[in-house]
């Protein structure tokens, strides 16, 4: 089993150390950090996230029965007026813990959150083509593909395109009755 709690300070050495190549960064944040990722920006992301949303921080850890950090996971670009957020930056950190159904536990953990508490109407994200593995963990969930930003990032030259998806209450409330 695994919950979520609240991402902190003393989590960023774990989320460094899993982040220790460039593309793990990309896959993770797209161009919102620079490698190699630091506890400078981390605490402005971990400030940013908590001014932003005044009080609630949507920034977390995924821990497992025992108490280890297996991941992180943010619902964040929160309209309140438009009931709707972006799930963003999803990692399974440690490459073991991979292909367990840990990624598919945190987006189920986080979209009870994000319709059971917050009471929103609809989570987005972006997932960029060459994740074929997120795509599936979002797909399970209940996530339908919306579009493709083509050709959206050049990296080790080559295009890549974002995927565009979503989920809405009633689909998720279908999927969880």
């Amino acid at each position: 089993m695994m919950r979520l709690e609240k991402f902190e300070r003393g989590d960023f050495e774990q989320l460094i150390k899993w982040i220790n190549h460039e593309e793990i960064l990309t896959a993770w944040s797209g161009k919102l950090f620079s490698f190699p990722l630091t506890t400078r920006s981390l605490e402005w992301y971990i400030r940013d996230t908590n001014e932003i949303n005044v009080s609630e921080a949507f920034v977390y850890k995924a821990v497992d029965d025992d108490g280890k950090m297996i991941g992180h996971i943010s619902l964040g670009s929160i309209s309140w007026k438009d009931s709707a957020a972006r799930l963003t930056r999803v990692l399974v950190g440690d490459p073991g813990d991979r292909s367990k159904g840990c990624c598919h536990d945190m987006v189920k953990a986080v979209l009870k959150i994000a319709f059971e508490e917050l009471n929103l109407h609809r989570v987005g994200l972006g997932v960029y083509s060459d994740n074929p593995a997120a795509t599936k963990c979002y797909e399970k969930n209940g996530f339908i593909t919306e579009g493709v930003s083509r050709d959206i990032m050049w990296r080790n030259n080559k295009w890549y395109s974002m995927i565009e998806m979503s989920i809405l209450e009633n689909e998720w409330r279908s999927l969880n009755a």
